[in-house]
């Protein structure tokens, strides 16, 4: 599986590229798309998709970069008639859209986060949700101080997919000000300390108990594995918009 990583000279693009020179889920790197260098490791790296030669052998993209890239990256991908694995967050509505479309032609896979555990949690909060329906429900992410985006991709994720088992429930990102707690309110609080990977609460409260569900990644490593993982599936499929929901249903 020949792969072209978006965004290699970020953290999680140097990742990816690691598991790919070890040939994890039987993957080849076969050069990146990076403004900021000429090669990793002996890799090649385009400055942009444009630099990108018309006979380079790419069987899909691993997209780890910052959202203002994705219409290049889609119409690349398009272009090329190559799967693609969005792993980057922070994306505008606009480019939510874009996303969108791109996957009628090309097959797309998205997700806030890369985690299987992190999807885990996510049908668990649903479940906690309907079987608490009177808790006050508060979301809290924990990343390292280099993050852009606030709150975090996966955090929205959580905050939406609460909200859907919540009819009429608003999602507040921050909190400052006078006022007290609004019943529908579903909150959202972001931390930015040092090298953390990344930590995601959901926190339950009623007025006589409180139910937490956590996340923590230990290590980047495994959201590259992950995403890789989501090249693998995606690689053999028709056209369409994929998560790492129905990933785990595939391999069910």
């Amino acid at each position: 599986m020949k792969i072209l990583i978006n965004g290699i000279c970020g953290f999680m693009g140097r990742e990816v590229a690691k598991l790919c020179f070890a040939g994890y889920r039987s993957s080849e790197l076969v050069g990146g798309v990076d403004p900021s260098a000429a090669t990793v490791d002996g890799t090649v790296v385009y400055p942009d998709f444009s630099s990108v030669p018309t006979d380079a052998e790419i069987d899909c993209i691993v997209d780890f970069s910052f959202h203002v890239v994705t219409p290049a990256l889609l119409d690349f991908a398009m272009s090329r008639r190559l799967p693609v694995v969005v792993a980057t967050t922070g994306h505008t509505e606009e480019e939510l859209a874009e996303i969108k479309a791109a996957s009628k032609l090309v097959p797309v896979f998205f997700s806030a986060n890369m985690s299987l555990g992190v999807a885990l949690l996510v049908e668990l909060a649903k479940k906690a949700t309907a079987a608490l329906p009177d808790a006050d429900i508060e979301i809290v992410e924990i990343h390292h101080n280099r993050k852009l985006d606030a709150p975090s991709g996966t955090a929205l994720m959580l905050a939406r997919a609460v909200a859907s088992m919540r009819p009429g429930s608003v999602i507040t990102t921050g909190r400052s000000g006078q006022g007290k707690r609004d019943v529908n309110e579903i909150g959202v609080q972001a931390l930015r300390l040092g090298n953390i990977v990344g930590t995601h609460e959901v926190i339950f409260g009623t007025q006589n108990q409180t139910v937490t569900l956590k996340h923590e990644a230990h290590s980047r490593a495994l959201f590259a594995e992950g995403a890789l993982a989501a090249a693998e599936y995606i690689t053999p499929l028709a056209a369409g918009l994929y998560d790492m929901n129905s990933m785990i249903a595939a391999a069910e």
